[in-house]
């Protein structure tokens, strides 16, 4: 059964490199790494972005691109012996949004999309969310999501933007659960915060 560690920070916090050293680590010395990549290249900008990870990362890893369909990307890996990277869980849900966002649009008035967005679509892509966090439970290898807090800034002006920080906080929340590891990273220093915080909270439920 997998070792299944959940990594989060903020923007340029050292999540990824983090990721990508205890990756590493896992898999010595003979296992491979897998690495999932769910950003798709539209601009210039994310070229370079994309191409600067690829860079950091070892020659040897085996790389897939999914932008969408991670639950069928992880069965088909369900009895490797190695480990699997995926970066990042929360372009993985922009995809997902735009693209169900997207398809109801065409169906919808504008006026309506909004509603769509939480009584349709965000239900559906938890669903997903779920059905891949219980995936990296059962699953052969070891694996490592690496996630992001949006949540911790300003409050978006539109609402699909607000739809957006919304379902990754709940989202972040189910992968929580499901892994055996959550670790925060902050100014590049990793925190392990999963079993801390579920011992506070047992605590404090045993005070009610």
């Amino acid at each position: 059964m997998s070792q299944f560690t959940l990594i989060t920070g903020g923007s340029r916090s050292g999540k990824s490199s983090f990721a990508e050293l205890l990756a590493a680590h896992t898999a010595y010395p003979n296992r491979p790494v897998i690495y999932i990549a769910t950003a798709q290249i539209l601009d210039e900008e994310m070229a370079h972005r994309v191409k600067k990870h690829q860079q950091q990362r070892p020659a040897t890893w085996q790389l897939i691109e999914e932008p969408l369909n991670i639950p069928d990307t992880l069965r088909k890996l369900k009895e490797t012996n190695g480990v699997i990277l995926l970066d990042c869980v929360t372009l993985w849900l922009t995809n997902l949004l735009l693209s169900e966002t997207e398809k109801n649009a065409q169906a919808s008035q504008s006026a309506h999309i909004t509603r769509t967005i939480y009584e349709m679509i965000e239900p559906k892509i938890l669903s997903l969310v779920q059905e891949v966090g219980l995936l990296a439970q059962k699953i052969q290898p070891s694996v490592i999501f690496v996630t992001n807090e949006v949540g911790q800034g300003i409050v978006p002006e539109n609402p699909l933007s607000r739809a957006y920080r919304d379902l990754a906080g709940r989202s972040n929340q189910i992968l929580a659960q499901s892994a055996d590891n959550v670790y925060w990273v902050t100014a590049g220093l990793p925190v392990e915060i999963k079993h801390s915080g579920e011992a506070l909270l047992s605590s404090l439920g045993k005070e009610r």
